[in-house]
């Protein structure tokens, strides 16, 4: 029987878009909240609070938020009281401009400003999208000491300094701010504690963290290691990198270190030096193959992802091709790829853009050769011996699902295998984006 003096808790519904970061910093909201009353729920017509956080990267990624506050018009009519605010990227490039567009907007609230949620309930605040200058982490609440599931992500890094001229991320998230190291570690020995077993190092531009260390500034090469000494930690993976920042002691780490997974995701963008350019990404592709040639001779099975724009401004069919070239060259296990969109404020939106149509033709071949070397990268793993960490259950009775050592999803009928389980498994067959594997 509840304690008539105990207030009933809220509900707080969020939805998440778009990267890893948004995902943990759902959670951080969610803890953020639970002081103030608030519970996470899977229903958003039961909630007393919705979240929406919102994405920037994808195209027409405001008018997509406008769409679905439109679409929670309703439960705000029937319930008056019910509070919905946005968040992230789309409500730090918006500002009050959602209010005013949709009043049915009680709170915005940029990416570095998580932590003054309470404070922005308590006292009626509305929009807040500055960039403060107290580190937002320090501010949060501890984490609550509820029991973990066997994956994590970490954020250790936020913001980039590159300006490619694309990307919306550093007039989103700011300039680059790498976390110290000591909170970092704390943040991974708690998450252990409660269960992780692998942990994923996030950053719009993670391996360009340089953190405040024992000794002075530590690199993510370093601050893996470090990490990598925490019992009961047995994977280590890091995302997203940019080619520039690859420095020698890292590319090392991942030969050296076996906690550290043998995948990494390598955004490359385009494979014409003249395009890379124009997208100010400061490398050229000459560039990108040597040093994929560094990395797997640190670390000869690694399988590497990456990113790709098709129909960048001023992209012709050679520099297409190109690309093309450089996708064969590399062979990749998949790849993240798109059709050039215009983030307004960017300096590529003031080009004239590549007709459709033919952007659209370039994404597809290239889509249908990633698919290729994808197909061939999972062939390549039957009858290999891999770890995989199992995570929830499968769609059959007695079957789980993990990721191997090199992102895999692997389905394995266990029956005496638990969730939580770092298992050896015979991979048996590969799917079209998964592989089945056998208990060894």
């Amino acid at each position: 029987m509840s304690d008539p003096k105990t207030p009933d808790p809220k509900k707080l519904y969020i939805k998440t878009y778009g990267c890893q970061m948004n995902v943990y910093d759902s959670e951080r909201m969610a803890e953020a909240l639970a002081p103030s009353g608030y519970v996470t729920t899977d229903q958003a017509d039961e909630a007393d609070m919705i979240l929406l956080n919102t994405c920037h990267i994808r195209e027409k990624a405001a008018e997509k938020t406008y769409h679905e506050l439109g679409r929670l018009r309703p439960l705000k009519e029937e319930r008056p009281d019910l509070r919905i605010g946005v968040t992230g990227c789309v409500a730090q490039a918006e500002g009050a401009e959602i209010i005013a567009r949709q009043p049915l907007v009680d709170l915005v609230v940029g990416p570095q400003s998580y932590h003054r949620l309470p404070e922005m309930l308590a006292r009626g605040i509305a929009v807040e999208t500055e960039f403060p200058e107290e580190d937002k982490f320090d501010r949060l609440p501890q984490r609550p000491k509820a029991q973990r599931g066997p994956t994590a992500f970490l954020t250790v890094q936020e913001g980039c300094d590159k300006f490619c001229a694309f990307c919306v991320v550093p007039y989103t998230r700011g300039a680059e701010v790498s976390r110290p190291v000591e909170r970092i570690l704390a943040e991974a020995r708690d998450l252990v504690d409660r269960g992780v077993r692998e942990i994923t190092l996030l950053g719009q531009n993670v391996n360009a963290y340089h953190g405040d260390g024992e000794g002075g500034d530590w690199g993510l090469a370093r601050l893996i290691r470090e990490l990598a000494r925490i019992d009961g930690l047995e994977r280590l993976r890091y995302t997203t990198s940019h080619p520039n920042d690859m420095d020698d002691d890292l590319i090392a780490a991942h030969g050296d270190e076996p906690k550290l997974m043998p995948y990494l995701h390598l955004p490359v963008q385009s494979g014409s030096d003249r395009i890379l350019k124009a997208m100010n990404r400061r490398h050229t592709a000459a560039d990108y193959l040597a040093l994929v040639e560094r990395i797997r001779a640190a670390r000869p099975d690694i399988l590497l992802t990456s990113d790709f724009i098709t129909g960048f401004p001023g992209e012709t069919e050679a520099d297409f091709q190109a690309t093309m070239d450089l996708v064969e060259a590399v062979g990749f296990g998949t790849a993240f790829t798109f059709r050039y969109s215009a983030r307004p404020g960017t300096p590529a939106a003031e080009k004239p853009p590549v007709p459709k149509p033919e952007a659209e033709d370039r994404l597809h071949r290239l889509q249908a050769l990633i698919a290729r070397q994808q197909r061939a990268a999972q062939e390549a793993m039957v009858g290999r011996e891999v770890g995989v960490l199992f995570e929830k259950p499968g769609r059959q009775a007695g079957q789980l699902v993990g990721k191997s050592d090199h992102l895999h999803a692997v389905h394995v009928a266990g029956p005496d295998a638990r969730i939580g389980d770092l298992a050896r498994v015979r991979i048996i067959a590969s799917g079209a984006n998964s592989l089945q594997g056998q208990l060894i």
